[in-house]
């Protein structure tokens, strides 16, 4: 209801101000041929609150195909209002020019280091083509990452988010030279402004609890159709942000380049083109957007939290967007820094229809950010997901839920009995894997096994780990052919989009045990030279029946999956570390039966199942 009634007031702001822009005479342009140096004019631009204030303008020349969209119009500024400022501020983009009572352009650009009291502008008549072009919902959509950006670096205004979180972002969109400034909230920015010529504009990619956008000035209003900026924001084409009213509290001067510091207003319709001319858009108009919702809870304090955001929609930017608000929530929630268990489940929407959304929980601890590492994997499946091969994904909704804790939260695997040892091809392998919690005392779980009945005759060896641990034979393998874990992931193919989700959803979690064949094509490398003390696992064939050994529940545990990958998992409330082996011997039922009397007879069956410490898998792994 909330949301309806903010869409009602919208479309009745959105109609009144329509009528009044209708209702003005259209402006009358002055084209680039007309411009001769030595004219005077003025130009249009918010410095305080949202008055709209004026300062002069004189041509100096006409710069022929200067600009990314054509030519650009060479000029001088002056007045008491650039004394004030300090020449063109960033903010002032935008900033329409007249001359002779005709609109002439944008200023657009200006130099750094310097007083600005020369830039160039931008012709009005290649910013109104810009309403021309294609949407984004009517152009093929775009997969490849992105590879040209622009240099310049863009102050965005950031409400609601920490320093560190945007570090984190601008680290994770480095060629985009983004510069984040925290800013206030003025007191009306939830009232809907009318835009004019002048005014200051926002375009946003982050609005509600936490907002982020790059504030400029509104060139030329046509109806409900809107030109500003005079350059490109982030030169993305066919785009949807957010357009906002802005307040400007102060102009900011500083070595590179004075800015505008102001405030994120009331949403007010959208932008959907970013091209060289500027940004352009539809007031009143509604940008999607997808919904991201964050809850955090602070186990050791008892604090929590729950945030709502909007964010653009982009294969580039929503992976890093919607990640950026899940940290800024965690770094404001917990008051902390440092190491720490954090436990997430997770929800990604798909418009496209139930059968496409992916679910996920894991466990993660680190020594030194637990902050930052709760959200690298909802980073990397967002940005699997925008960038897959198969389809175009369009987000309906994010929901995020994370715990986190003080506390390490973590085991090791120390032991395990497997019975039978030897069996047939469908036989059911009965397992007691015990754990040792870190400062906590031995706990044993039980799972199954269940050999695939296609499972060649023969030495079976199942490999006992946690679910983040990758098995040693591998690493080993790995280290030999120098394959880092960027080669393995470009490796990595899948057969269509079921599959890539069927994959994602499957990965094995770091809070899981997991019973698993190892592949017999990898070599078990041993130069002889190399020492580690072993922790000793053991699978046995008991002589008589064991009542211990209880098939455990099966809403705890999973067998395998549609592709015929054989394995055994079960969740644990600890981070699982370690690993072995065991080799079961897989006969046909007659030798089996024949086997296991023999054993029972001897009270004999015992094989060896060593895990080896992460400190040896590095050992060996570089060795």
């Amino acid at each position: 209801m909330k949301k309806l009634g903010y869409l009602c007031r919208l479309a009745v702001t959105a109609i009144l101000c329509s009528m009044a822009t209708a209702s003005a005479m259209a402006e009358t342009f002055m084209q680039v041929g007309e411009i001769r140096p030595g004219m005077t004019g003025y130009a249009k631009t918010v410095v305080h609150g949202r008055q709209i204030e004026t300062f002069p303008v004189e041509v100096l020349g006409i710069m022929k195909n200067g600009g990314p969209s054509g030519d650009l119009i060479l000029a001088k500024f002056s007045g008491p209002l650039m004394e004030e400022t300090g020449g063109i501020a960033q903010g002032m983009s935008g900033s329409p020019v007249y001359i002779d009572g005709k609109l002439v352009g944008a200023i657009a650009y200006g130099w750094s280091f310097t007083n600005s009291r020369m830039g160039m502008i931008t012709p009005i008549a290649d910013m109104v083509k810009l309403w021309n072009d294609p949407t984004k919902e009517e152009i093929p959509a775009f997969n490849a990452r992105e590879t040209s950006l622009i240099p310049i670096a863009t102050p965005i205004m950031a409400s609601g988010f920490e320093p560190v979180s945007m570090d984190w972002m601008k680290e994770k969109l480095k060629a985009y030279n983004f510069e984040p400034v925290d800013t206030a909230a003025a007191g009306d920015d939830g009232t809907v402004f009318p835009l004019e010529a002048g005014s200051s504009v926002a375009a946003a990619f982050v609005d509600g609890d936490m907002r982020l956008g790059a504030i400029g000035t509104v060139t030329y209003v046509d109806d409900k159709n809107i030109v500003a900026f005079g350059h490109p924001f982030l030169k993305k084409g066919s785009i949807n942000y957010f357009m906002h009213n802005a307040y400007i509290f102060a102009i900011v001067n500083n070595l590179k380049s004075s800015f505008k510091l102001g405030s994120i207003g009331a949403e007010v319709g959208k932008v959907d083109q970013d091209r060289g001319a500027g940004i352009a858009g539809e007031f009143g108009a509604v940008s999607p957007g997808i919904p991201v919702t964050v809850t955090v809870n602070d186990k050791d304090t008892g604090r929590s939290a729950t945030k709502h955001v909007k964010i653009i929609e982009d294969n580039e930017l929503t992976p890093v967007l919607a990640s950026t608000s899940v940290y800024n929530t965690v770094n404001k929630t917990i008051d902390r820094t440092g190491g720490g268990t954090a436990t997430l489940n997770y929800i990604i929407r798909s418009a496209d229809g139930r059968e496409k959304d992916i679910t996920r929980h894991n466990m993660y601890y680190s020594e030194d950010n637990i902050n930052e590492k709760s959200i690298d994997e909802l980073y990397n499946v967002l940005d699997i997901l925008k960038h897959n091969e198969f389809i175009d994904y369009p987000i309906l909704s994010v929901a995020m839920d994370v715990s986190l804790t003080q506390a390490k939260q973590s085991a090791r695997i120390v032991d395990a009995t497997a019975a039978p040892v030897v069996v047939s091809p469908g036989d059911t392998i009965y397992f007691k894997v015990k754990l040792h919690p870190y400062r906590g005392e031995d706990e044993v779980r039980d799972m199954t096994f269940t050999v695939p009945k296609d499972q060649p005759l023969g030495d079976m060896i199942l490999e006992v780990r946690g679910g983040g641990i990758t098995p040693l034979p591998y690493l080993i393998e790995k280290q030999r052919y120098n394959l880092t874990d960027e080669i393995i992931e470009r490796l990595r193919t899948y057969k269509d989009f079921t599959d890539l989700k069927k994959k994602i959803e499957a990965e094995d979690a770091n809070d899981q045990i997991v019973i698993e064949i190892l592949e017999q094509n990898v070599s078990m490398v041993n130069d002889g030279k190399t020492k580690s003390s072993k922790v000793k696992l053991e699978g046995k064939e008991p002589v008589e029946p064991n009542e211990d050994l209880v098939k455990p529940k099966k809403d705890f545990l999973k067998d395998g999956d549609d592709e015929g990958n054989v394995k055994s998992v079960l969740d644990t409330p600890y981070i699982i570390k370690g690993d072995g082996q065991i080799t079961i011997k897989v006969m046909t039922p007659a030798k089996r039966d024949a086997e296991i009397e023999k054993r029972k007879k001897n009270s004999e069956g015992k094989v060896s199942l060593t895990e080896s410490s992460d400190e040896e898998k590095d050992g060996l792994a570089k060795k």
